[in-house]
């Protein structure tokens, strides 16, 4: 069906294609629903920017219970770009956003990635996010495929951070108990003794997560939450700050179990890690290209730069960050929006929420800032919410991501200004 509105209209209005920056016209009562950019095809909401004269509109059939489509005729002129939100975790960006002034907090961030520079090339994302998390008291989900160095960089990492380092192989017949331990008789006492498992470390990497059962995975629900093992009604507290970095391969679905929401939503972060830039790899030759054994590369090559007391305590202070109350209800307007943006079948909860506020909190640290600004939820927004939102049954058939999704939305929500 084809609306079109001719001569003066006030009431009909225009806005920017968040994409390529026409200039589309809408009448009224299109506002605030689902309309298509006929230049770049972009799918988007149409917003209340300005009037204009006049307008053209072709309406779209849509599925039932979905939100109306429209496909929006462009008019002649071309509205400036509109201004781009940083939505990705770059070490460039933490410098280019960093204060003149040098604190503690910032010192030993430089200190932690200065150390894993040495032996681990790129991932930007997976390095700063998993640092903000570990300051968070979170943990992380981590998506790639094989052979891009998880495991060399929890290594890494636990040597640089001074705590133990642990790691579960999960596969199909994997127990509960072999996480978490389970108690043992004592032939010479006649008595049980419980005898810990490997999951009493302090940096956890859980490789291959979904290889293993939802009974498997119900072993770590306490231990990511309450940070303790409970076995025969004993509780055993684990030392403190406490990781766990979980791996999974997007790739194979043969033998692998979807982790449940609730798993899913233990996580702070979602980290994505890909292939390396083409220098990155180059990089990656020439560093480990010498059949060196890593062990050595750990004891001669990477300098111990903090320790759990230290870790503990930025941990701490980082809760002290400023947030502004609009910075408040930018967050809140964020994740309530994932409950009704179309292409969502399942929004997120409270708890990324928290994790929005927490990981701005500690990413403002790591700046030198003691107040968190809207550029800190921004980049960290995709981690936090991805693991958390269920794609609609047509936005999997369409073909849309969950990044795309969440960047649109980030894109419809006001930035406050202080």
């Amino acid at each position: 069906m084809n609306i079109r509105t001719q001569g003066t209209n006030p009431q009909s209005m225009s806005f920017t294609c968040q994409r390529c920056g026409k200039q589309l016209q809408v009448p009224p009562f299109r506002i605030g629903t689902e309309v298509r950019c006929p230049s770049c095809e972009h799918v988007q909401m149409a917003a209340n920017n300005s009037p204009v004269e006049t307008a053209s509109i072709t309406g779209g059939a849509t599925g039932t219970g979905s939100r109306p489509s429209a496909s929006v005729m462009a008019t002649s002129s071309t509205a400036p770009q509109s201004a781009t939100i940083n939505t990705s975790l770059k070490l460039s960006s933490v410098d280019a956003l960093s204060s003149d002034q040098v604190t503690p907090t910032k010192e030993l961030f430089d200190r932690i990635i200065k150390q894993i520079s040495k032996l681990y090339v790129g991932q930007d994302e997976l390095v700063i996010g998993t640092l903000i998390s570990l300051f968070s008291a979170g943990h992380v989900l981590i998506e790639s495929v094989p052979g891009l160095g998880k495991t060399l960089f929890v290594r890494t990492l636990g040597h640089v951070l001074g705590i133990p380092f642990g790691r579960i192989q999960f596969t199909a017949d994997l127990m509960p108990s072999d996480i978490t331990g389970a108690p043992i008789f004592d032939m010479k006492t006649q008595e049980f003794k419980f005898r810990p498992g490997p999951v009493f470390t302090q940096l956890l990497l859980a490789d291959e997560i979904n290889r293993s059962p939802a009974k498997t995975h119900a072993a770590l629900l306490e231990i990511t939450q309450e940070y303790r093992v409970t076995i025969d009604g004993t509780s055993h507290v684990l030392d403190r700050p406490f990781l766990v970095l979980a791996t999974q391969n997007p790739i194979e679905s043969e033998g692998t179990y979807n982790l449940p929401e609730a798993q899913l939503d233990r996580f702070m972060f979602k980290l994505i890690a890909n292939y390396p830039e083409k220098d990155e790899e180059a990089e990656i030759l020439k560093l480990h290209s010498q059949q060196i054994d890593i062990n050595k590369r750990l004891q001669d090559e990477i300098e111990t730069v903090t320790s759990a007391a230290e870790i503990l305590k930025v941990t701490t202070e980082n809760a002290q960050i400023l947030v502004d109350e609009q910075l408040i209800s930018y967050i809140n307007e964020i994740v309530r929006k994932t409950r009704e943006w179309p292409g969502f079948h399942l929004g997120a909860s409270p708890r990324a929420g928290l994790a929005l506020m927490q990981g701005a909190r500690t990413l403002a640290a790591f700046h030198g800032r003691d107040y968190a600004i809207p550029d800190d939820v921004a980049q960290i927004t995709l981690p936090a919410l991805r693991h958390r939102v269920i794609l609609s049954a047509e936005s999997e058939v369409e073909g849309h991501s969950v990044d795309d999704l969440l960047v649109d939305l980030i894109r419809s929500v006001e930035v406050p200004r202080f």
